[in-house]
């Protein structure tokens, strides 16, 4: 896996954070859990229900200590939102969602939950 960073990116590997000092280019040679900082969301962005979701992925994703902790979590807080959402496509979004962090993939299910931020906006707008 190759990864470029701009001067002063982040990337958080494996529970560490590294920033990058100049333009570099990295390779992975192993399995390792990575988020590039385009992707994390800082706890005080979590301002909407979908939001908070999205958090608490990212922390199943990057936290293995806590990981089963934000796995309850995850699940509690996805049974209160489809008491919630009436939006047929958030609700199938939050449906696959669970799949995907069920089957050990939260990256997937960030970015699905990403796609649904529009319309979170407006909802949370009204």
């Amino acid at each position: 896996m190759n990864i470029s960073l701009k001067a002063g990116e982040r990337i958080f590997i494996n529970n560490a954070v590294l920033k990058a000092d100049r333009k570099v280019r990295l390779e992975l040679m192993n399995n390792a859990t990575f988020l590039l900082e385009s992707h994390f969301m800082q706890e005080e962005e979590a301002t909407s229900p979908l939001r908070q979701l999205y958090f608490v992925a990212q922390t199943i994703m990057i936290d293995e200590a806590g990981s089963v902790r934000a796995k309850a979590l995850f699940d509690n807080m996805l049974t209160d939102m489809f008491s919630v959402y009436r939006s047929g496509e958030v609700r199938d979004g939050l449906k696959e969602s669970h799949r995907m962090v069920s089957e050990r993939r939260p990256f997937e299910a960030m970015k699905l939950l990403k796609r649904l931020f529009p319309i979170d906006d407006e909802l949370v707008s009204r």
